[in-house]
């Protein structure tokens, strides 16, 4: 995995499905990754980053999210409505660490929840991934009680493989990994 990748040229571009527009997290998006990483759904099932400024929220993405861009060519990105142009949620595809293989991610903003949305853009995502870098394989991690996120994935054609514990973590998750 040392080898730089290709990074397609619309990498830096924005990515497009029926209803939103999809490109990479920039140190602009702060404001807005502070909202959505402070929600109480974001704590339940995907952690407390300890984000409580903006600045806070504006070092995550330079330290966490656009190291990645640069190293691979895909990372987190940002999930804005065609319609209105709002910023709803954040779909990417990660490395993390006690994984082998690559992990979807996606969290949206309450209000924007229920509408096919998580789903319209991982699928896109998902398909980034593995059509314009070539990946292979896509795993993606939940916690037991998060249903709404295991219902997903397995729409997104993953299957449960087994449960996991990161290093550093003490929950146990539910791994899933495309066939």
């Amino acid at each position: 995995m040392s080898l730089k990748k290709q990074i397609p040229p619309n990498a830096d571009n924005f990515y497009e499905t029926e209803r939103l527009i999809i490109r990479p997290m920039s140190l602009e998006d702060g404001e807005f990754i502070l909202d959505l990483y402070n929600r109480p759904k974001f704590i339940q099932f995907i952690g407390d980053r300890h984000i409580k400024t903006v600045a806070d929220a504006e070092n995550y993405i330079k330290e966490k999210f656009l190291p990645q861009f640069e190293r691979l060519g895909y990372g987190n990105y940002l999930v804005l409505t065609k319609e209105g142009n709002h910023k709803i949620g954040g779909v990417g595809i990660f490395e993390r660490e006690g994984l082998d293989v690559v992990d979807i991610g996606f969290s949206l903003l309450d209000e924007f929840e229920g509408k096919g949305y998580a789903y319209e853009a991982a699928s896109k995502v998902k398909s980034i991934g593995m059509d314009d870098f070539g990946l292979k394989k896509i795993s993606a991690i939940t916690s037991k009680g998060n249903f709404s996120s295991q219902k997903l994935i397995e729409k997104l054609g993953l299957k449960f493989q087994k449960h996991v514990t990161l290093p550093g973590e003490n929950e146990e998750l539910r791994y899933y990994e495309t066939e």
